[in-house]
């Protein structure tokens, strides 16, 4: 089947968090009928066809009782992990959770007291640092590096602080918002190596592992070998992926049952059972993590390379001495804007309110992503120009 991913789609009035004005408002700040959002990150594509004929077909069925996942939810896990990443993953090692934040949260209280360290590598996605701090826990930041627009992981100064014996977790962005990294085998191998000297387990967020471009690939954690395996977290979820957020699932994976067994007796405080994922979720599952979904997916991610691209022809073409590295996953740009405008409260202002573009300021992940922005193109690509065009008037006149 092919996806005309060029179709643009009116989504204001569907209480759209991303698009609707008195949302945007709300939680944003940003005034008017006419903004232009390419911010959270949800796509602007409707999700694969097999999805939907799934969910109509459950809604006809018209009961919506208490569901649990079945074993066909766990083939189609498993189908889909072996299949692009080589790793055989067992039902008992899954944990669902309504998402990965939540998850986090109930991460770290199980495996973690008060006053313990958890290390992140900012610029990163601002919720691992208020869900360590929401709980009482230190944020330990590992900078990465900026080479010349490509981030790398400085693991010196990651050794330096995972020997702390505070220190009880890492969470890894993989591949890494917003920078766009996918991290390369032997990059996590050698993170890994230093997280299991010191007793550090690592929490990989993985929910873009599936938005790989062009030339890169990506490794699941849990792949690289017995004793990575023993000592992770891998947070999942088809959301990115096939456009779900709003279906509420992830799935947790923690092959330890020591670690497991602590991580289910923290959910368990606040559900009072394993969570239970609605009926419409347990049915996408099923329905994308297939070959129908892989159909749809080769051609999305062919759609986003092309897109990645387009903004590096734009910023070359019409945007002087912005810095542009084409990401090597997700569907998230990374724009240094700092030569342009020094004041990053004043750049972050500008596109809010001059060029009516509602995008994550660099600031909102870390002291070191001030003067970057962070463009969501995960769009028809005629809305990706307009907004493009909308920042350059703003700034290059």
């Amino acid at each position: 089947m092919k996806y005309n991913f060029d179709e643009v789609i009116d989504r204001r009035g569907t209480n759209a968090l991303k698009w609707d004005p008195e949302l945007i408002e709300k939680l944003m700040g940003a005034k008017g009928e006419d903004l232009l959002p390419m911010w959270v990150a949800d796509m602007d594509f409707r999700c694969p066809q097999v999805v939907i004929d799934s969910l109509k077909k459950r809604a006809e069925h018209g009961i919506f009782g208490y569901s649990m996942p079945l074993d066909e939810y766990y083939s189609a896990m498993n189908y889909w992990y072996k299949k692009r990443y080589n790793w055989e993953i067992k039902s008992e090692w899954v944990i669902n959770s309504p998402g990965i934040v939540p998850a986090l949260n109930f991460i770290i209280r199980a495996l973690t007291e008060p006053r313990d360290k958890v290390i992140i590598q900012q610029p990163v996605y601002y919720p691992f640092k208020s869900s360590i701090e929401n709980n009482d826990r230190v944020v330990i930041n590992n900078a990465l590096i900026n080479k010349e627009g490509k981030y790398v992981i400085d693991f010196e100064d990651l050794e330096n602080k995972a020997k702390d014996s505070q220190c009880k977790l890492l969470i890894l962005c993989s591949p890494h918002n917003p920078v766009g990294r996918v991290w390369e085998k032997e990059e996590l191998q050698k993170l890994g190596e230093i997280c299991n000297r010191y007793n550090v387990i690592v929490v990989a967020d993985e929910i873009h592992s599936d938005l790989i471009l062009s030339g890169n690939k990506h490794t699941t954690y849990g792949s690289l070998g017995k004793e990575f395996e023993n000592n992770c977290v891998i947070c999942t979820a088809p959301s990115k992926t096939f456009n779900l957020a709003a279906l509420q699932i992830s799935n947790i994976i923690i092959p330890n049952e020591e670690i497991r067994e602590k991580i289910e007796k923290e959910f368990m405080k606040s559900f009072m059972m394993t969570p239970l994922p609605n009926i419409f979720a347990i049915d996408a599952i099923h329905s994308v993590y297939s070959p129908e979904g892989e159909e749809w997916l080769e051609q999305l991610l062919t759609y986003l390379d092309g897109n990645a691209d387009f903004i590096g022809d734009f910023v070359k073409e019409h945007m002087p001495n912005v810095r542009y590295t084409k990401p090597e996953g997700t569907y998230l740009a990374w724009l240094d804007f700092r030569e342009v405008e020094s004041d990053y409260k004043e750049l972050e202002r500008k596109i809010s309110e001059e060029a009516k573009v509602v995008l994550d300021g660099g600031s909102m992940f870390g002291t070191k992503g001030r003067g970057f922005i962070r463009i969501n193109y995960a769009c028809p690509r005629s809305i990706l120009e307009e907004g493009l065009t909308r920042i350059k008037k703003v700034f290059f006149k």
